[in-house]
């Protein structure tokens, strides 16, 4: 079984960073009913924005929205990266 041990790539970080995000965000939505104040989120980034040249049309945007669970999930996301 392959180890990944000192394969410590930007890959492996965003892979678990993915996950620790998607998981908190899954258990903010599961205690919501139970414990109100762990769905309030705060919104990251800008919105989208269009460049059109007439042959092409460029459109950059980001937006990410943090509950305290998904930064909790994020956080452990990176200590397993450390730990790895």
């Amino acid at each position: 079984m392959a180890s990944f041990k000192g394969s410590k790539s930007i890959g492996v970080l965003i892979l678990l960073l993915l996950i620790g995000g998607l998981a908190g965000s899954a258990a903010a939505d599961a205690a919501s009913p139970y414990l109100p104040f762990v769905k309030s989120t705060a919104s990251i980034g800008f919105n989208p924005t269009t460049l059109d040249l007439h042959f092409m049309t460029f459109t950059v945007g980001f937006k990410m929205t943090l509950s305290p669970l998904t930064a909790l999930g994020l956080i452990i996301g990176y200590w397993v990266y450390r730990k790895l």
